[in-house]
């Protein structure tokens, strides 16, 4: 008898003794709890500050990964350094998770059946499973002043050696301890480290073998204020909130040897483990969390789609089959699409134009959808009101201007000129929605003809034309023959008539400003500037 196993979206042929082999061998991809249960992947960010791009590609591959496997994606928030916590950071990023449509099933704000899911809040936790491995001799207490870390560290550096803790407590005597204890002096608890000479199974990477005790001293467990690190903390939780799966940035690969000999020291099997590809500027250099312009939230600031934010981080380093690079998907879309065996092993460079790309074809593909189309309008609406509310310009926003028929068709007239819903604010297009009120006529050059006559005869002229047939050419032609009437230059006239309803010196050419303007609109407009001159 054989067995498929699924193993990087692939049917591997495996016999029951080879599949028992895996189940219990340290180098196996697959535990016995992993092959029984249900997926359960978990996203556990420091609240110190904004989501970073970074940040997010981790928690939307986890979510992906979880939920084309009807899995469980849980959101935890590692707070165990006190001193890096910045006030209400962990609340604003499950609000970016659900705006990014990343929604956790499990989470501090949501509950669930493992909580808390705030690590501070764990802390009771973490002290009686150190009891264990300082029961079993896996870990011990250490009474290294900071004085002599630091004395020992400089030695290091002088002589050239790597920077390691020399272990020197670890073979402390009972008496000793107790004391040292009696004496009140502070301590941390270390992990004793045991040599690896097996490799551990990278989803993405494969084989990896890192035998980190000839590397680095006894990492600490628990800090001397009684808060655990990182690396004690995340393997304690992964287990009680039975984690199947850990996906997380290639920066944390060099950790792993080390939360599995924590697995060893309590006898727990290990999750599986995946990372994700470094990824970088356009320039080469590290994607950095002090670039601001990259937080998630910056983005949402500048009128970037949630859709749009997704594909920008899923358009590099793999994962996904047969995807068109110019295209944008829906979440579901992604879901359908995600396959941990396609991400690549090699860095990624951000390219940030495509940004601006994808969020321009997911404001044309709404626009297919009613539905969708709806959402873009109400939202256009409210930009409209917040914009011209607080603007200190002396236009005044037509309110007519505010309809779901004409917010719709100045979308579909802009949907291949902006790249967001707010390049509709700009001045190249604020003419739409308000009456200028400084058409600056004297700025235009000068003209042999009176600029009122003028107007006066493309009023006439643009009147003369029927409503079905106002449209760019036609418009353009009709102003075109008024120059030719007066003796005027294209140019000259053209200019003319678009400070007359624009304001501007530059924009779109004449024939689509009154088009997308309206015929009544239009007339409007060249009657008011007419008797400004």
């Amino acid at each position: 008898m054989t067995f498929y196993v699924l193993w990087r979206n692939a049917k591997i042929l495996v016999s029951p003794s080879k599949l028992c082999r895996q189940i219990t061998s340290n180098r196996s991809i697959f535990s016995s709890k992993n092959l029984c249960s249900e997926v359960r992947v978990r996203f556990a960010p420091s609240p110190t500050g904004f989501l970073h791009l970074g940040g997010l590609r981790t928690a939307l591959y986890n979510y992906l990964f979880a939920k084309s496997r009807k899995g469980k994606f849980i959101l935890r928030i590692e707070d165990t350094d006190q001193t890096r916590l910045v006030p209400e950071a962990a609340e604003k990023l499950e609000t970016v998770l659900n705006w990014a449509k990343i929604v956790p099933d499990e989470s501090p704000l949501i509950g669930g059946s493992y909580g808390p899911y705030a690590q501070s809040q764990r802390k009771e936790i973490y002290s009686d499973y150190i009891k264990k491995l300082l029961h079993n001799r896996a870990a011990y207490k250490c009474f290294c002043s900071e004085t002599r870390l630091n004395l020992l560290r400089r030695d290091l550096q002088r002589r050239g050696e790597t920077v390691r803790y020399d272990n020197r407590c670890q073979n402390l005597s009972a008496s000793k301890i107790e004391n040292f204890e009696r004496q009140g002096l502070p301590y941390c608890i270390r992990l004793k480290l045991e040599d690896i000479t097996e490799p551990f199974e990278d989803l993405v990477y494969g084989p990896i073998l890192n035998n980190i005790a000839e590397l680095e001293g006894d990492p600490v467990l628990v800090k001397t204020d009684g808060y655990p690190t990182y690396h004690f903390a995340n393997v304690v939780d992964d287990h009680l909130m039975e984690i199947t799966h850990v996906l997380r940035g290639v920066e944390w690969q060099v950790s792993t040897p080390k939360h599995l000999l924590i697995y060893k020291a309590f006898g727990w099997d290990p999750p599986n483990f995946a990372h994700l590809p470094l990824i970088k500027n356009s320039d080469g250099t590290k994607l950095s969390k002090r670039q601001g312009d990259l937080h998630v939230e910056s983005l949402k600031a500048k009128g970037y789609s949630a859709t749009a934010v997704l594909n920008f981080i899923t358009n590099i380093g793999g994962g996904f089959e047969n995807r068109d690079h110019n295209a944008v998907y829906s979440i579901d879309e992604l879901i359908s699409k995600f396959n941990l065996g396609r991400i690549n092993t090699n860095s990624c460079k951000l390219e940030i134009e495509k940004l601006s790309q994808f969020n321009q074809l997911q404001i044309q593909r709404c626009l297919e959808v009613p539905s969708d189309a709806s959402s873009l309008i109400a939202e256009l609406r409210q930009l409209l009101k917040h914009s011209f509310q607080d603007s200190s310009s002396a236009s005044t926003l037509q309110e007519k201007a505010l309809s779901d028929e004409r917010l719709l068709e100045v979308l579909l007239w802009s949907k291949d000129r902006i790249f967001k819903l707010s390049d509709l604010l700009s001045p190249e297009y604020s003419y739409i929605w308000a009456v200028p009120q400084d058409l600056s006529f004297h700025l235009l050059p000068s003209m042999s003809s009176a600029p009122a006559d003028v107007l006066h005869t493309v009023i006439d002229s643009v009147a003369s034309i029927p409503e079905n047939k106002f449209d760019k050419d036609n418009i353009g032609k009709s102003i075109k023959d008024v120059g030719k009437r007066f003796g005027l230059k294209t140019p000259v006239v053209m200019a003319l008539v678009r400070r007359a309803v624009s304001g501007l010196k530059q924009g779109p050419p004449v024939g689509e400003m009154l088009a997308i303007l309206g015929k009544e609109t239009s007339l409007d407009r060249l009657k008011y500037a007419r008797s400004l001159l």
